[in-house]
Order: C-alpha cells, then sequence, then structure tokens
C-alpha cells in the first residue's frame, strides 16, 4: 500500500459529526441486522424499480441530499472522488481505473449500481464489498438523519450517503463515484470532486432525461463544477456542443478523447491475449503506447483511455505512477455482468446491455471476440426501455431467441409480449419462458457444444442468471 500520501482526514466538522452519530445511533430505527438494513432500504421509494409513469420529475431534489449530509457532517467533503456520468460504459471506466488505481497502491472506493447479487457490490473498497456490519452500522446512522432532515429521502439517496460515510471514515486515496441517473439532480452531485468523467451519451430514461441528445447531455453536463476539470470520450455532435456549452458557462475546463487528448486504437489478435483492442494515449505526464485494453468489445477502448487520462489528472504531480505497473494493474480488471462467460458447458455469457446502443456494441463484440456455431439468446427488458430498438439489435446476433423476465422487477416487460412485439418486427419465431431458471434449461438442451448461450436486456436478469448458476454449482460441487 501506499504511504507517501496523506491519508484524508475529517475536518473540523468532525466533532459535530460525532456527536450527530452519537444521538443518531441512541435513537435510531430498529436497525441491528444486515437483512434489517436491507429491508429498511427497500422499504423507500426506490426509483429503479417504480414504473415510468409513477415517477414524478419533480421528486428528485438534491436539496433533500445537501440535509441529509449536513445531519451527517458533510462526509462528502472529505473525500477525495471521481464522478463518472454518462448513458454506456460507466462501469468499465469505473473498473479499469480502479484496477490500474489499487496496482499503484491506492485505496481505490468505489460506488455503483445496480448491483447483481448482493446489494454490498455498489460499496466497495478495493474490489471488497462492505461488511454486512458495516452496512447495518451504516444503514441505522443514516436512516436516522433523514428520517430526522429529510423523510421522504429515496432508497438511492440513502445508500448514497452511506457510500460517502464510508469512504470518509476508511480515508480512502480516492472514489469513484458513478451517477445512478442522468447527472445534474442526481444524488451524487453534492460531490465536488478531483476531475468529472463523461461516458458516451446515447438514448435512455428519456421520460426523465429528455428525448433528445442534446437535452440528455445537458442533464448529463450538470455533473460539471467550476474549476474542476472534465474529461470525455468523443460524442454525437450535438452531444458534444452542449457538453462544451455547459464547460464553459460553468468554468470546467473539458477536453475530449481523440480531440484536445491524442488517442487511437486498433484491433489485434495474438497468442497470450487473443482477440483484443489496443490503445495508444498522450496524457500530460504519461505516454500510454499500444496498451492492451482488458475488457472486450471495441466500445472498450474508448473507455480505457478515458480511464487513463482521468489517471493523469488524479495522480497529480506524484511519482507514484509508472507505466509498468499501470499496465499490470490494468491487465487485471474485472467487470462482472459485462461480457462475462460465467458458466462453460453449455457456454454461457451474460451482459447488461439494455439500450440499443449497448446492445449493438455487445453483438459486435461477441462476433469479434468469440467463436460459435450459433447463437441463443435469453433476453429480458424493463418496459421503460426502447424496446422495439433493443429487439431489431437483438435480432442481428441471435439465431435462436427466448423471450423471460426478471422475477423481482416490477417494471419487466411480459415474455408474450415481448415475443409478438419481435415477431412483429422480424416475421421470425421466437419462445418464452416464464422464468430466467427456466429459459436457461430450454436453451442449454437445444444448444451444442459449440453453440453459445448469451442472457441480456437487463441487469436484473443478469443477476438473477448468476444466482441461479450459482446456486447450481453449489449443488453439482
Amino acid at each position: 500500500m501506499a504511504t507517501t500520501r496523506k491519508k484524508t482526514t475529517r475536518t473540523a466538522s468532525k466533532s459535530k459529526a460525532a456527536a450527530q452519530k452519537s444521538k443518531a445511533i441512541a435513537t435510531a430505527p430498529m436497525i441491528k441486522t444486515f437483512p434489517s438494513a436491507v429491508k429498511s432500504l427497500l422499504d423507500r421509494p426506490n426509483f429503479e424499480r417504480l414504473r415510468p409513469g409513477r415517477i414524478d420529475r419533480k421528486s428528485f431534489k438534491l436539496a433533500r441530499m445537501e440535509s441529509i449530509m449536513k445531519a451527517l457532517g458533510d462526509p462528502h467533503r472529505d473525500i477525495n472522488a471521481v464522478h463518472v456520468a454518462g448513458t454506456i460504459g460507466k462501469g468499465s471506466t469505473v473498473a479499469m481505473m480502479r484496477s490500474m488505481l489499487e496496482g499503484c497502491g491506492w485505496t481505490t472506493g468505489t460506488y455503483t449500481s445496480p448491483h447483481l447479487m448482493d446489494i454490498r457490490e455498489r460499496i466497495a473498497i478495493n474490489g471488497t464489498n462492505i461488511s454486512q456490519a458495516a452496512f447495518a452500522k451504516l444503514a441505522k446512522e443514516v436512516s436516522k438523519a433523514a428520517d430526522d432532515v429529510a423523510p421522504d429521502a429515496t432508497f438511492f439517496e440513502v445508500i448514497t450517503a452511506m457510500s460517502f460515510l464510508h469512504f470518509a471514515e476508511a480515508a480512502t486515496d480516492v472514489a469513484i463515484i458513478e451517477t445512478g441517473l442522468g447527472g445534474r439532480l442526481d444524488a451524487t452531485n453534492v460531490l465536488t470532486p478531483s476531475v468529472s468523467l463523461i461516458t458516451r451519451i446515447d438514448y435512455d430514461h428519456q421520460y426523465l432525461l429528455g428525448d433528445s441528445l442534446a437535452e440528455i447531455a445537458r442533464e448529463k453536463a450538470g455533473i460539471f463544477k467550476s474549476g474542476v476539470p472534465a474529461l470525455s470520450v468523443k460524442q454525437e455532435p450535438e452531444a458534444e456542443a452542449v457538453l462544451r456549452e455547459v464547460a464553459e458557462k460553468v468554468g470546467a475546463e473539458l477536453r475530449f478523447i481523440g480531440k484536445e487528448i491524442e488517442f487511437s486504437s486498433r484491433f489485434c489478435v495474438t497468442d497470450e491475449s487473443g482477440a483484443h483492442m489496443r490503445v495508444c494515449l498522450l496524457g500530460e505526464r504519461m505516454r500510454y503506447m499500444h496498451l492492451p485494453v482488458p475488457l472486450p468489445g471495441s466500445h472498450q477502448a474508448d473507455n480505457c483511455a478515458l480511464a487513463l487520462a482521468a489517471l493523469d489528472m488524479v495522480g497529480g504531480k506524484t511519482d507514484e505512477f509508472d507505466e509498468s505497473v499501470i499496465f499490470r494493474g490494468l491487465a487485471k480488471t474485472k467487470n462482472p455482468g459485462r461480457m462475462d462467460l460465467v458458466w462453460n458447458r453449455p457456454r454461457i455469457l451474460v451482459d447488461g446491455a439494455h439500450n440499443p446502443a449497448s446492445m449493438q456494441a455487445l453483438m459486435r463484440g461477441i462476433g469479434s471476440h468469440l467463436s460459435f456455431d450459433s447463437m441463443i439468446c435469453i433476453f429480458g427488458c424493463n418496459e421503460d426501455k426502447d424496446v422495439d430498438a433493443n429487439l431489431e439489435k437483438l435480432a442481428i446476433g441471435g439465431d435462436k431467441i427466448i423471450f423471460t423476465k426478471a422475477a423481482d422487477q416490477p417494471r419487466a416487460m411480459e415474455p408474450e409480449d415481448l415475443v409478438k412485439r419481435f415477431e412483429k418486427l422480424r416475421n421470425r419465431t421466437c419462445q418464452s419462458a416464464p422464468t430466467v431458471e427456466k429459459a436457461i434449461q430450454i436453451a442449454a438442451q437445444a444448444s451444442g457444444r459449440e453453440d453459445l448461450i448469451c442472457v441480456t436486456g437487463s441487469f436484473y436478469l443478469v443477476g438473477e442468471t448468476m444466482t441461479y448458476l450459482e446456486k447450481l454449482r453449489a449443488r453439482q460441487a
């Protein structure tokens, strides 16, 4: 671990926060165990599970989050943070940056959403999920603060506050914070980070963010802060124009990968690494030449470049970053639930692609990086998505389609409705299954030795798939 940097400490508000903390624990709701903490959180308003028609845009208020943080002693002000917004690639960018920073000896916190199998995945330090005991303790403290100053606090606001408090108390060297929805009014936007990152912007959550790329980009650009440098991958012209406009207005220096920052990428195939992308990027302090991208898919080259450019800014003028160390750290990157081969016989790949752009990237990535005779796709999605566009992209790669739904997601479309939509769009036969487990069983029976089963359309569907396979693996052990 690095020892030359001064660890972050709580400021003069520490004594005040300690007094508030003592009071909160003494009078907090009856959260004593991890299950009771999870139940308490899930009892709060949860926009991740509400149907679009039931969500009021006026419900998103930064003032409520700010009042919660003030009641906790403003721990977010003690965090050296990287703030990440965008439509596609946030999770991959966070994963690569975290792996490189850890390789350099930095204690690195990550806050991501949604989770796949365990709610604790959202809050992690050096890749290790927060413990159940710590989760329950923080849930109790933050719930009390929220009940005192913002009784209508949401699930996402409370768990976001928990992550900030956890990273501040652990004195992480850096915390990489992923927005949940949009940016401008997202609960994470109370932060003033050391750098703001924008991944690719595309259409998603239009019912809240707007119907055009320009409107969506304006919401994402809401994370820009005066004096805080910002980086973005290449964007469509209308999105780029808005990002530049907002950055200039608030006083944030914005640079684009491939424009202000020199960048190139190429596809390679080697005996050692197989098919993969390589990137070259000329940063302010470091030059990265022909660096292998650890995650599959051509789109990951942009995400990797963004993470590398951000590394330059987070490192400042320190001499702790060495290209060979960064290379080794990057190579260890894992990003569960994204082009993730989770079963060998039959081969089952899972990916949380849930909008047309990510679905297209998935199909291209599979075609470039994997060999197979035919692909059986198991697909389920939420009703608020661009369903027809997703189905069109799915049809490009899927030789056989089985529609299903995530059991624990009220927004999930019924499989039979997806069948009707698909048959109308493509005039192709397909199947439906009532559960993920049944869909996997059908696909396994229909697949040959050289075939591939791909489960996609929703992170909730991917999470249920991984949970089912873990139970199956345990039974076979």
